[in-house]
């Protein structure tokens, strides 16, 4: 199905029953020289709701009350975005990962000699050591570090491969998953570049209630290692295409974090972009109307 938005944003009356309705059915690193401008130029692009870096915080004159005296010894936690050659994320320190990964996929970014096997995960040391992941706490967990902005997006660059590696662009993820559904939906965000003259891709995790035996809804998530690493019940995937004709596609996906059937058509995890903006507390609708009225929404048929 398909559905147009003009010069205003239509709220819609759907909810997350569909998503939910789906995981029940089944079942700063320091910037190189050279990274900033283009970081820079994605950031300014981002297809959610921006938020301001620490840096960026206004602060009041000190004096006869105010802002600024109430930020007198700082403040205690500010949204934390981390731009690296590849992407751009938004990291979450309570759960140990990213809110959201933003990526520019291009043809030509998918071509080069870069090589998966000269890359290593590692604890990303731009985050605070109380708030960030190790690969210990992987280790005997039963899950995958599942990338969020993949490896296979960025062969053009041995420096951007490797920097999808940082385990803060990681999430504790189901093998049987990361290893066929999610990988094929990776692939096929990969394959969207022939056709379109851009692709952008958010990538994030969710932490979606289910009903209880007693009749209510809760949030339950398992953590592993003893840094707590938070594990999604589920994961979001958002797609912006940039059409030759100027014409603006949203395709947005979920996959409950559990063993999905490969066979599956990917057209069954579509869902209505609203449930995962309601979800994850992002906006992306809003956002994309600012730059175009000429918006077509893809959801599952």
């Amino acid at each position: 199905m398909q559905r147009l938005w003009r010069s205003r944003w239509l709220a819609p009356a759907a909810s997350l029953g569909l998503g939910l309705g789906l995981g029940a059915a089944l079942t700063g690193r320091r910037r190189e020289p050279g990274q900033e401008a283009a970081a820079g130029g994605l950031l300014a692009r981002l297809p959610v709701v921006p938020v301001a870096s620490a840096t960026s915080l206004p602060v009041a004159p000190s004096g006869g009350g105010g802002g600024g005296e109430l930020a007198k010894y700082g403040l205690p936690g500010v949204a934390q975005l981390r731009r690296r050659e590849s992407y751009v994320l938004c990291y979450e320190p309570r759960g140990r990962g990213a809110l959201w990964v933003v990526e520019q996929l291009s043809a030509a970014g998918l071509r080069g000699a870069s090589e998966r096997a000269a890359c290593d995960f590692r604890e990303d040391e731009s985050v605070h050591e109380y708030h960030r992941a190790t690969n210990a706490d992987y280790r005997g967990s039963g899950f995958d570090r599942g990338h969020l902005a993949a490896a296979a997006n960025h062969k053009a660059s041995q420096a951007a491969m490797r920097d999808t590696f940082y385990l803060s662009n990681v999430a504790p993820q189901n093998p049987h998953l990361n290893q066929n559904a999610w990988n094929n939906l990776e692939k096929y965000c990969r394959s969207l570049t022939k056709h379109n003259q851009n692709v952008y891709v958010c990538t994030g995790p969710l932490f979606l209630p289910r009903m209880e035996a007693d009749g209510k809804m809760y949030v339950k998530y398992q953590v592993i290692g003893k840094n707590h690493v938070a594990v999604p019940t589920h994961f979001f995937k958002v797609l912006i295409l940039e059409r030759p004709g100027g014409e603006i596609e949203l395709r947005s996906y979920v996959m409950p974090n559990c063993p999905v059937d490969e066979k599956l058509p990917l057209e069954r995890f579509l869902v209505p972009i609203e449930s995962i903006e309601r979800a994850s507390g992002l906006l992306f609708v809003p956002n994309i109307l600012k730059r175009t009225s000429n918006l077509k929404a893809i959801t599952a048929g």
